[in-house]
């Protein structure tokens, strides 16, 4: 029996996400969209994609208004993407299911995530033990942990070792 492309039979929150977002690729390009990368090549060259799944991704992800398009240069013209609120509602889930292969494939943490305001690594839930808070998403630091590759062949995966906070863009061009 063939696998069908919904799940229109069940009703559920979870079958209904995963129409949006539950394809291979998808949750990689939010992750990406998360730390920083705005531009087609930059996804294009850090994930290893193919260009027309590259494409279809994205613009499923602009309809469901998970990321928005936003042009950056007329002449020629291109286009940069950018989490929406939306779209950053799914970074706990990104955290969640990072945590969970790491632990459950005993893996290093290649990235470690801080509390902006105080430098405390978060806790599983995104929570600062520190501050007893919940970290809002733009006041989260990524800084590459243990398990990082110190000499990444991509650009953009060199730009990704230095410390930086989620959604503000890798700079002009990593690529």
């Amino acid at each position: 029996m063939a696998l069908g492309k919904d799940y229109a039979t069940q009703e559920c929150s979870i079958a209904r996400a995963l129409e949006i977002v539950g394809e291979r690729w998808t949750l990689l390009v939010i992750r990406d969209a998360l730390y920083g990368v705005r531009r087609y090549n930059d996804f294009l060259v850090h994930l290893g994609i193919p260009r027309a799944v590259l494409a279809a991704r994205l613009q499923a992800l602009t309809a469901e208004g998970i990321l928005e398009k936003r042009r950056y240069q007329q002449s020629p013209p291109r286009d940069e993407y950018v989490p929406t609120e939306r779209g950053i509602a799914l970074w706990p889930t990104l955290r969640s299911l990072g945590r969970w292969g790491r632990e459950q494939f005993d893996q290093e943490q290649v990235r470690v995530f801080r509390h902006a305001a105080c430098g405390t690594e978060l806790g599983s839930y995104g929570e600062c033990p520190a501050c007893g808070t919940i970290v809002p998403v733009p006041d989260v630091v990524m800084e590459p942990g243990p398990g990082a590759d110190p000499d990444p062949a991509d650009p953009v995966s060199r730009a990704l070792l230095r410390p930086k906070r989620l959604l503000t863009p890798l700079g002009p061009d990593p690529v």
